[in-house]
């Protein structure tokens, strides 16, 4: 018969000696006899090796142990920490002069076979697993289940179902040994809903203000869609503290919440009911600064911005001090770090109340100016380090600076090399004795590179596009083989090509772009070339569906352009001049494109752009947060009429007799189409214009992620001489999706949501076709919200207003006559194929196509975006 020593929560050992082992000797519970181990058996173990549990109980057969004794209860309770068993027990076998022969009996814990969660989306199972660390083969515990129980139940009412309950329960799996299966089912009930808000001892602040300043603790309201009604309770406590500073804001310091109390009106409505003690209301007095060298009074006086007499306002001051809501905020913080003192520390404190004044005493203690130490970079594994190092404001032996830390990553988030949600430097190494600090910039890759490939049918077959696009490319590396994955990256450099085809026309592009020409300043060259030609075309008698292509007529235009852009320092150095050359040839070949009266010969365009632009968006390239970035530019060409002795009036007039002549007789003779084809060729051999555009991108954040972009743009072609008249090329097409990827006449696609692509473009008084605008203006507000900004594919939802319009000259531009949209879109930015997008829009006026005039609103409209703007 055995005789046992057995464990439970409160060890007790209990030894039960029988009078044919040892001669009916009683032992006390509480003594304890000195004997050598003379075995030691495991039994009861189902999954685990018999060693492996004597190893860990640290007995060794031959050790003197005593018994019952502290080392038993120890092994006792380092086997319990393991949660691998359920129940041990330490059995006496035997007694053999001072040989001692134990039993270590355990019940292992059943494993997790299967797990199975009712009550809640499919989708949502794993992250539960994950979040519970449920896996399969983990042993099974009375805390376990209570854990996981509590953190769902938690979970779901931290978003406002507050009734939610969560029921486990486990069941031995047949299949396997020792295991069990896990049930659970979850009911979350309806969220629970604020139905009213009441306020008792107010006084100074009506019921309205004191709900607006409660942000995310909504009464239910239908009109209510962004903000719910959901009572969750850790929002509810930082509310609380917001309706504090309400009070404060307005000169109520000493304002409190005397009770708060939750009020159940039914299963899934509640209402809270809050009674408050306002105080009086007091004004600042005296501001004294004290411990200020650095600065003198009178310059903390202004950042600080508050005056003896000032209604106290609290948040104003904490603010004021050190605001933390924006890390660029103009603050007394801010002031000491942005020159150097990271170490310096202010506080406010209050000196005397003397009836309705307080009196302040703002004590700073400045610290050591401090300087960068070590600055590293890290995780750029495939962009060189010169390229990051070229944009970093914080450089080792500089004075330290916060404004040139929250630069830097700006520039960075700019650059679209790395994840610019991930762009955090890690300050470490502080040391206040010395003055020194260490940076270390921790990135993260994210795809620069992209493809367009594309196919679709239209113009009567066809149409293919592939493009690619390497936005940190390395060009020194292009013959170096091993630098291919898949091509040289690296040095920050862009290049581009596309192509696109059909059967009746042919386009091609290839842009290079240096940002740091030369290596040592910011100057960005770049170099674009592109060939396109149309060939003619001619429908089949019986149907427009099939045509014929002549490759024997056709137009062309080649172009070159080159450019250089500098990023300045005045009137800050956010702003970058550009200039650009560029040449066009347009080149007609028995082909009749409607633009002018010739079908064959050549027109030349060269022309000079000047740019100024200042970017200062910040949140990266794909979803800025907030800041600006407006650029204007004025392209022209040389006055070549100024310079030449040909009579263009006489030209302009005939040209104008030919018109009026067409109309009378119903068409022209041969001779009389040759002369118009002559004049037109003198007034363009040589194209002459300048144009004018700008356009601006507001952003704002609103509240939490949700961002407010606002956009105007404006352009303007113009012509330095009447009688040559206005270029039939570079024009502008309002109007669809502002995708102009095949444009034969240099024309700016302009997006117009809610309409038809180009379709807001005036109609030529002469020949009753949209030729384009020589004028247009827009105006958008869009309200972006991002679903996920992860480096694998970024998502936002968009909802927007817009409105803009195109105009045949000055004398009809009206800024405020506009065709007006609003709609909904989505937004998907994949590294590998940049931007991709849909839009929903709804024009609510008539477009300009004369086919479209008494039709009534342009109603719906899809708009599919690729590779547009952001």
């Amino acid at each position: 018969m055995k005789r046992f020593i057995s464990s439970e929560p409160v060890i007790t050992l209990l030894l039960l000696f029988f009078t044919s082992l040892v001669g009916a000797q009683e032992l006390s519970f509480d003594d304890g006899k000195r004997y050598i181990l003379g075995g030691l058996e495991v039994t009861g173990l189902q999954s685990y090796n018999e060693q492996t549990v004597k190893t860990y109980t640290g007995l060794r057969v031959g050790q003197p142990i005593t018994v019952p004794g502290d080392e038993l209860s120890e092994i006792i309770k380092k086997l319990w920490g393991l949660e691998l068993f359920k129940d041990i027990q330490f059995h006496l076998v035997d007694i053999k002069d001072d040989q001692v022969f134990l039993e270590l009996e355990i019940t292992e814990r059943p494993t997790l076979s299967d797990i199975k969660i009712n009550g809640i989306k499919e989708r949502k199972v794993d992250d539960i697993v994950k979040d519970t660390d449920l896996k399969k083969g983990k042993k099974i515990t009375e805390s376990l289940i209570a854990n996981t129980k509590n953190y769902l139940e938690n979970k779901y009412k931290k978003q406002g179902y507050l009734n939610a309950k969560v029921a486990i329960a486990v069941a031995n799996d047949t299949a396997q040994t020792n295991a069990q299966k896990m049930v659970i089912n979850v009911d979350k009930g309806d969220k629970v809903k604020i139905k009213k808000m009441i306020f008792d001892g107010n006084e100074q602040l009506a019921d309205r203000k004191l709900r607006k300043a409660m942000k995310k603790t909504k009464e239910k309201r239908f009109w209510r869609f962004w903000k719910k009604s959901k009572f969750i309770e850790e929002d509810y406590e930082n509310d609380l503290d917001l309706l504090a500073d309400k009070y404060a804001e307005k000169g109520y310091r000493d304002a409190r919440i005397i009770s708060d109390s939750v009020i159940k009106v039914d299963e899934n409505n509640i209402n809270i009911k809050f009674k408050l003690e306002e105080g009086n209301k007091y004004y600042f007095g005296d501001i004294d600064f004290v411990g200020n060298t650095v600065y003198t009074d009178r310059q903390l006086a202004s950042v600080l911005g508050i005056k003896k007499g000032d209604t106290y306002n609290g948040v104003l001051l904490r603010k004021r001090i050190a605001d933390d809501s924006k890390p660029d905020a103009e603050d007394l913080t801010n002031l000491y770090q942005n020159n150097g003192y990271l170490f310096s520390t202010i506080n406010p404190v209050e000196l005397s109340a003397q009836n309705d004044t307080i009196n302040f005493e703002i004590r700073i203690i400045e610290g050591k100016e401090t300087y960068l130490n070590h600055v590293e970079v890290v995780g750029n594994d495939r962009t060189n380090d010169h390229v990051i190092y070229r944009e970093l404001r914080t450089r080792p032996g500089n004075k330290y600076d916060k404004s040139n830390i929250i630069r830097t990553i700006q520039e960075l988030q700019q650059l679209g090399y790395f994840d610019a949600e991930q762009i955090k430097p890690d300050i470490l190494n502080a040391n206040p004795n010395e003055g020194t600090v260490d940076i270390n910039w921790n990135l993260v890759e994210s795809g620069s590179s992209q493809i367009e490939l594309q196919g679709g049918y239209g113009g009567g077959g066809f149409i293919g596009t592939l493009g690619l696009s390497f936005n940190n490319f390395s060009i020194k590396n292009i013959l170096n083989g091993e630098a291919y994955k898949p091509v040289p990256m690296g040095d920050g450099q862009t290049f581009a090509m596309r192509v696109q085809a059909s059967r009746t026309f042919r386009v091609y592009s290839l842009n290079f772009a240096e940002p740091w020409f030369g290596g040592k300043k910011p100057v960005r060259f770049s170099l674009n070339l592109s060939r396109t030609q149309q060939f003619g075309v001619d429908y089949a008698s019986s149907s427009r569906s099939r045509i014929e292509v002549d490759k024997d007529r056709g137009f062309a235009i080649t172009g070159i352009t080159a450019g250089l852009a500098k990023r300045v320092q005045w009137p800050d150095d956010f702003f970058t001049v550009s200039h650009a050359l560029s040449y066009q040839l347009y080149e007609f070949n028995n082909y009749d494109i409607g633009l002018f009266n010739f079908g064959n010969g050549k027109s030349n365009s060269f022309a000079y752009t000047l740019g100024i632009s200042r970017n200062a968006t910040m949140g990266g390239r794909i979803f800025p947060r907030g800041g600006s970035n407006f650029e204007i530019t004025a392209k022209l060409t040389p006055p070549y009429s100024l310079f030449s002795n040909k009579d263009f009036e006489s030209l302009r007039d005939r040209s104008q007799e030919l018109a009026e002549l067409e109309i009378e007789q119903g068409g022209l003779t041969a001779a009389q189409n040759q002369e118009l084809e002559q004049i037109d060729q003198e007034r363009f051999r040589w194209l002459e214009y300048y144009k004018i555009k700008f356009k601006g991108d507001w952003y704002t954040t609103l509240v939490g992620d949700l961002v407010l972009r606002t956009n105007a743009e404006f352009g303007f072609l113009g012509n330095y001489n009447n009688d040559v008249g206005d270029v039939p090329f570079e024009r502008f097409f309002v109007g669809g999706d502002g995708l102009g990827n095949f444009t034969l006449d240099g024309r700016d696609v302009v997006q117009l949501r809610g309409y038809e692509n180009q379709s807001i473009t005036p109609v030529s008084e002469l020949t009753g076709t949209q030729e384009g605008g020589l004028i247009y203006n827009k105006f958008s507000l869009e309200l972006r919200y991002p679903l996920t900004l992860k480096p694998s594919a970024s998502i936002y939802g968009l909802a927007f207003l817009e409105g803009g319009n195109a105009f045949n000259n000055f004398q009809e531009f009206n800024p405020f006559q506009i065709k007006r949209s609003a709609g909904v879109g989505l937004r998907i930015f994949m590294p590998a194929f940049g931007l991709l997008g849909i839009d929903f829009g709804y024009g609510f006026d008539e477009d300009l196509r004369p086919s479209s005039i008494g039709n009534g609103p342009s109603g719906w409209q899809t708009h599919f975006i690729i590779g547009q703007q952001f």
